[in-house]
């Protein structure tokens, strides 16, 4: 029998060893990267070169390849992720989470949810971008003080909370993003080498360390008070609800809209069943038939909805909409965030400098929309109106800020005298007024309209 002798040292390098090991177990955190090579980890995709140096994962940008991918060979459902990131400040990045690379879409392709790495001075780090997918789901237009959480030239800890329908981002302690989706449930974690389209960019590098995952007795952080993106159609979930939001459709009942200058919800061309609100096509004009709120809302709140249009359509959503105005039979009248194919409809070139596209001030101030921030006619685009206690009004498409202004202000008032609006006293001042769907004769339909009061 062989003998096995025990020194002092390394019976205490031996119990050391097991009280690290179940502290790990006990804290639930497991290792993605073990610091001395790329065990676990495979690339797809591009052909960016990934190697460990100095306990890091690194990332080289390659020229004439598209994004490359550095992915877990496991996949991950519910977890939360940490892991540490430093970028060169003219290349971007991303983790991806719940990500899928499949034979029959675009060949391959990675796509799903990306935590976006941002070090540009649009500066969207940790908003949630859908890779080869949807586009953008959470820029930091939707929470702009968070754009001061990145540090350049640093390391930045990431921390992603993905449970359930839910994902939240953190960078360096700050709550960044709040989702609430259920397109992919599960999928693997990878780490993005972005495609460069110029030479000076190539050797650009991105890093990532103590990359590190829990999967059970998850503990989500503490409530923030960000903007929550629910992509759910007509579903409000604990945190919207805890901020005050509330459903004014919930996909079967219309009972808390009334057509204008009536009492009861129309009986003709107006819809509710399919867990939508449509209005179905007549001669294209402007018919009177607008649904509105039965309550009243005002002076500072926020409203959300969604909307698809058909090819040419033309409709609108407005607020503080006010019944003493006589529309002489038309559309109610109020402040309109505008709802229209801009490129099929002749409106969109009529009215000055724009001010009739979609998601503009309705013929007073024009969107300011980035590239790509519409949808496809046919698909759903998410609108949102914000009424502050000072006066501010923002509209935003799909999560992107195109107006701002001020109520009252000598601004307005030079905008609105130089529009279609200059004879009605005091239009867009009242202190209450609906909220109103209009009618403009033309195929519109509505979705996952909340609202809540600030």
């Amino acid at each position: 029998m062989k003998k096995y002798r025990f020194t002092l040292a390394g019976l205490l390098l031996f119990f050391t060893l097991c009280q690290v090991q179940a502290q790990k177990s006990k804290n639930g955190w497991v290792d993605l990267f073990n610091g001395k090579d790329l065990t676990g980890w495979k690339q797809l995709n591009g052909q960016a070169k990934y190697e460990v140096k100095d306990g890091a994962i690194v990332g080289t940008s390659v020229m004439g390849t598209p994004n490359s991918f550095l992915t877990t060979e496991k996949d991950y459902g519910d977890f939360i992720l940490e892991l540490e990131v430093k970028v060169d400040n003219k290349l971007n990045s991303g983790i991806q989470i719940r990500s899928l690379s499949k034979p029959d879409y675009q060949d391959g392709r990675v796509h799903g949810y990306q935590v976006e790495i941002d070090p540009s001075d649009r500066a969207y780090s940790a908003g949630l971008y859908d890779e080869a997918r949807r586009g953008w789901l959470y820029p930091l237009d939707l929470n702009p003080e968070a754009k001061k959480a990145f540090k350049k030239e640093a390391w930045n800890k990431y921390r992603i909370e993905a449970i359930g329908t839910t994902i939240r981002t953190f960078l360096n302690g700050v709550p960044v993003a709040h989702l609430v989706d259920d397109m992919t449930a599960s999928g693997f974690i990878c780490l993005q080498v972005h495609s460069i389209g110029s030479k000076d960019l190539e050797g650009t590098q991105v890093s990532w360390k103590n990359v590190r995952i829990q999967t059970t007795n998850l503990k989500p952080s503490p409530a923030a008070n960000i903007r929550i993106v629910n992509l759910i159609p007509n579903k409000l979930d604990a945190a919207e609800k805890a901020q005050g939001w509330s459903l004014l459709y919930d996909g079967k009942t219309a009972d808390q809209w009334r057509s204008y200058g009536g009492t009861d919800f129309p009986s003709k061309r107006w819809a509710h069943n399919d867990g939508t609100i449509t209005i179905s096509k007549s001669d294209g004009s402007e018919t009177g038939n607008d649904i509105v709120t039965k309550k009243l809302y005002g002076p500072a709140f926020e409203f959300e909805f969604d909307f698809k249009l058909t090819e040419g359509a033309n409709s609108g959503v407005k607020y503080f909409v006010d019944q003493k105005f006589n529309s002489k039979g038309k559309s109610g009248i109020g402040c309109e965030y505008q709802v229209l194919d801009d490129e099929k409809h002749p409106d969109a070139k009529l009215g000055k400098n724009g001010n009739r596209t979609i998601a503009s001030f309705y013929d007073v101030i024009p969107a300011e929309r980035p590239r790509n921030s519409m949808k496809k006619i046919g698909e759903w685009n998410q609108g949102r109106i914000v009424v502050q206690k000072d006066g501010t009004v923002q509209h935003f498409l799909n999560g992107y800020k195109v107006v701002e202004y001020v109520r009252g202000s000598p601004q307005f008032k030079e905008f609105v005298m130089s529009s279609k609006f200059k004879d009605f006293e005091g239009f867009g001042m009242s202190t209450q007024g609906n909220l109103l769907l209009q009618d403009h004769g033309d195929n519109v339909s509505f979705r996952s309209l909340k609202v809540r009061e600030l």
